[in-house]
């Protein structure tokens, strides 16, 4: 909890020192430019201050009101879920080491983007991880931000110009960067306004004309056994998401005892009464088959609908111990043993994206279009150019 308050800490005061919005402290609670300690104003031609009327002031008021209305909802849509501090956010800084030492090859149509950019450019990595892609550029500045302390601290030891930071609220001024990436992090996201927050942040902090590059787990997985490990989530998770980005919930694949209607009951009742066995066994096959067919059915449609896993990350005990952050992970219910392969087992949420969807989330922006979208090992990719 400790470092939660550190990190959001450490953002908050850096997103406002790039932004330049000014704070009211009171008590220990910090507001951003919504109250003010006057009524009073500069009025050209006249030396001093002047009181505002009532009616000036009501309409100062009504404008401050509807101000701090919008940055509520703002603050809404940045606030971060429980699924995502959980199973992102907390697993992450668990198995920081170990998932930085799996963590080296560039993937290649990254690789040529980031070579593609000229010299002497600015990129902003938002979610650079261990900081792979950080200076794969030489000829490129490079400065990278993270939501997890421990992989900031692997960037830095490093050597890179990194900062703990929430991609929904970037610390860098409008118009900051020449171009910038996001690679693989939007599927941590948990609801659609909060995945096109992300996509508004990475479009702002690049100047007009700069690029942004941003790749996603997709749907059409390449290894289909690599998904049959993969947990789907399912009404007992729906509680941690709530308005209307929600994930759709993994209906149940086949009909309980009790959702079997009282005909099809009273019909095999009269069967088994007047039938001998061998048609009591006939029926038995084909009320077999019927709902095994029905089960196949949805399965294969729930399938191809299905968004929202929880994808297994499995931390070896001879690593899992380091800080303790295991033990109490396992305490709490938010990792499990796994004494067949030695590893602490940790959920990773993710939200995997259909054919289209990163196009339908950039569709409404006024200020950046699509230059380029392509599928690469499993991943669904767009750059984007900003207009304005």
């Amino acid at each position: 909890m400790f470092c939660d308050a550190l990190r959001a800490s450490r953002s908050f005061y850096l997103s406002r020192e790039a932004l330049h919005l000014p704070t009211v402290i009171i008590g220990r609670v910090c507001h951003s430019g919504i109250f003010r300690t006057m009524r009073e104003v500069k009025v050209k031609g006249v030396s001093g201050l002047c009181t505002l009327d009532s009616d000036s002031e009501s309409e100062i008021l009504e404008s401050e009101l509807a101000s701090v209305s919008q940055r509520c909802s703002s603050l809404n849509v940045q606030s971060t879920p429980e699924i995502e501090k959980k199973y992102v956010h907390h697993v992450y800084d668990a198995i920081a080491p170990h998932f930085s030492s799996t963590r080296f090859a560039k993937w290649p149509k990254v690789a040529n983007f980031l070579s593609s950019l000229p010299a002497g450019t600015l990129v902003l990595d938002a979610g650079c991880g261990n900081g792979k892609y950080l200076g794969f550029n030489p000829n490129c500045f490079s400065i990278g931000c993270d939501i997890s302390a421990p992989l900031i601290k692997i960037c830095a030891d490093r050597g890179h110009e990194v900062l703990v930071a929430d991609a929904l609220v970037l610390p860098y001024r409008t118009g900051f960067g020449d171009a910038a990436i996001s690679i693989a992090v939007l599927h941590h996201l948990s609801t659609e306004s909060r995945r096109k927050k992300a996509i508004e942040e990475l479009v702002r902090v690049v100047k007009k004309g700069g690029l942004v590059l941003i790749t996603v787990w997709a749907v059409e997985q390449e290894d289909k056994a690599l998904v049959s490990k993969w947990t789907p989530l399912t009404e007992k998770y729906g509680e941690e998401w709530i308005g209307p980005g929600s994930p759709r919930v993994r209906s149940p694949s086949s009909r309980t005892l009790e959702s079997i209607p009282e005909t099809e009951d009273r019909i095999l009742g009269e069967n088994v009464k007047h039938s001998n066995q061998s048609s009591v066994q006939t029926l038995q096959q084909m009320r077999s088959q019927n709902e095994g067919n029905t089960r196949a059915s949805d399965d294969i449609k729930n399938t191809n609908n299905q968004q929202e896993y929880f994808v297994p990350w499995h931390l070896p005990y001879h690593r899992a111990e380091i800080n303790g952050a295991s033990a109490c992970a396992v305490a709490n219910g938010l990792a499990k043993k796994d004494d067949k392969k030695g590893a602490v087992v940790y959920n990773r949420y993710y939200h995997v994206f259909s054919e289209g969807e990163l196009e339908r989330l950039v569709s409404g922006m006024d200020d950046a279009v699509i230059v380029d979208r392509f599928f690469d090992k499993s991943n669904w990719c767009i750059v984007l150019e900003k207009t304005l």
